[in-house]
């Protein structure tokens, strides 16, 4: 007895540590790097993040009423109570079957201004129209009357599992995330954006993973947010090993498609959000962005025809950057320091859609749909198998 309660104590940190859902970590699947204290984007001190997340009914889908599997997720650099403090941003996609609004002129003036939103394919209008009206009623500009702005809002497609067509993001889901978003501990799997998605063969959704970077004597963190809705099963990848070849014939989850369906096998979507607090400019941090592919790349991704692949990166640091009336000084790295922010970068997102996959849950949506939650025990006796978790 005195043995199996000793071991229950020490599991229990883990098990509890994230709303009572083990991370990847806690199956036991190694990765490479350092994490910060919560393995979250919000170990980047002042990043706070939000969901609002809409589950209801079962059954036939009528168009309007559902079911409904859906949400928005909510990103703020610095925080909701920091109004209108403008952080250096850059993006990248790797494929663009997909939307992230307001992209062109993150590229053009290299500052990100508003928070990052994410949603379902459909409900980019609704949601981006909500963050404007929100701009307005809390002075977001803080009395400047400023006649444009351009809110970012990224989406993946959920209408797999959910009444896609039935528009059920309203503009009180929109402030929802919003008024929820906070620093600490952050949701995965079913959650936000993320709640009808699905990765590489399996349940998806959102997930979230962060390194320390150390350069001389200061220690730096790069964290990670991903809603993961893309691959197909057989390229499932986990620390090197085949998972989804070794589980090909569980749960018979291959996705069928409804009649006359364009869409191939492997397609669907992946927003990933990367905040980091060291002084990197918007060119670097187009650098950043464009490692993000080697992260999906790890875990079975490769961009499909049919994939929205669309990555942004922004940094926390230079908080007086932003000035319009004069000169401003700014710190940044030489690009010689820059290559431990790319394998940081690329370590988080691996990690984070593996985080994705073993929070989320199995969900049943539309019609009867149904997609699988990866099943942790035969990961742990995949991972087992090909030694990557000490028997």
């Amino acid at each position: 007895m005195k043995k199996i309660i000793i071991v229950f104590l020490i599991m229990l940190p883990c098990l509890v540590s994230f709303g009572q859902k083990p991370r990847a970590r806690d199956l036991g699947v190694p990765f490479f790097g350092e994490t910060g204290k919560l393995n979250a984007i919000t170990d980047v001190k002042g990043v706070e993040v939000g969901y609002s997340t809409i589950i209801s009914g079962k059954g036939e889908n009528i168009v309007g009423k559902g079911p409904v599997r859906t949400g928005v997720t909510a990103i703020f650099p610095r925080g909701k109570n920091k109004k209108f403090s403008p952080v250096y941003a850059n993006w990248y996609s790797l494929n663009g079957n997909g939307e992230m609004t307001g992209t062109t002129w993150v590229t053009e003036s290299g500052f990100l201004e508003t928070p990052i939103m994410i949603t379902n394919t459909n409900s980019v209008g609704v949601v981006r129209d909500a963050v404007l009206k929100w701009y307005v009623d809390t002075d977001w500009y803080q009395g400047e009357e400023w006649w444009y702005t351009y809110p970012v809002v990224a989406e993946t497609y959920d209408g797999f599992l959910n009444d896609i067509y039935g528009f059920h993001v309203k503009e009180k889901n929109v402030l929802e995330a919003i008024n929820k978003a906070s620093e600490g501990k952050i949701e995965e799997g079913n959650v936000g954006g993320g709640t009808g998605m699905m990765c590489l063969g399996f349940k998806g959704g959102t997930g979230t993973a962060s390194r320390i970077v150390k350069i001389k004597d200061t220690t730096y963190t790069v964290g990670v947010l991903v809603q993961a809705n893309f691959g197909r099963k057989k390229s499932l990848t986990i620390a090197g090993v085949p998972v989804g070849r070794e589980l090909l014939d569980t749960l018979n989850n291959e996705l069928k498609l409804p009649p006359q369906s364009y869409r191939k096998e492997g397609d669907g979507s992946i927003i990933v959000i990367v905040a980091t607090d060291a002084p990197l400019l918007p060119h670097q941090l187009k650098r950043i962005s464009q490692r993000v592919p080697l992260g999906i790349g790890l875990v079975g991704g490769y961009g499909t025809n049919g994939s929205g692949d669309i990555f942004l990166a922004f940094s926390t640091a230079n908080e007086t950057a932003f000035n319009r009336s004069g000169t401003s000084t700014v710190e940044t790295f030489s690009n010689d320091l820059i290559s431990p922010f790319f394998e940081a970068t690329v370590q988080s997102v691996e990690e984070a859609i593996v985080n994705a996959l073993v929070a989320a849950e199995t969900m049943e949506g539309i019609n009867g749909n149904k997609s699988y939650a990866l099943p942790h025990d035969l990961l742990i006796e995949v991972l087992k198998k090909y030694n990557r978790i000490k028997e």
